[in-house]
């Protein structure tokens, strides 16, 4: 690996707050290709335009959420959300946003995401009942 790579790592956890796997893994073996997606993700959620990044990041989260992206995916965006001051309930909110259009399914995607990072607990049953996992129910 050279230098260069591990400074553009290091430059991407600074700005984004957090890096992914694979980009850890380009870095080392497609670095061109890194940087030429990051230059995308640059222009469109990183460099401030008229959105600002707390927006951005709750937008992420539920785009995420519909996709049914990985859970840690989705979680490295609300650890950011979170540390830009966004609200746990104003992520809920807008992982709720994903219950009309994607259904219930993508929901629990985002939702178990959420529920892990923040630490939410629920209220149980004092009836017997089956368990239905994690996530939520329909």
């Amino acid at each position: 690996m050279t230098d260069a790579a591990q400074d553009y790592i290091d430059d991407m956890a600074r700005k984004r707050g957090y890096v992914l796997d694979y980009h850890k893994v380009m870095a080392k073996h497609d670095f061109p290709v890194l940087q030429a997606a990051n230059g995308l993700v640059g222009a469109a959620y990183l460099d401030q335009r008229t959105l600002d990044r707390k927006t951005k990041e709750l937008i992420f989260i539920v785009s995420l959420t519909v996709m049914r992206a990985s859970k840690g995916h989705i979680q490295s965006h609300i650890r950011v959300a979170l540390d830009l001051g966004v609200s746990a309930q104003e992520i809920l909110e807008a992982i709720e946003i994903a219950l009309p259009e994607a259904g219930i399914v993508a929901f629990q995607t985002g939702f178990d995401a959420w529920r892990e990072v923040v630490g939410a607990d629920g209220i149980e049953p004092n009836v017997e009942v089956h368990e239905g996992g994690s996530g939520a129910g329909s």
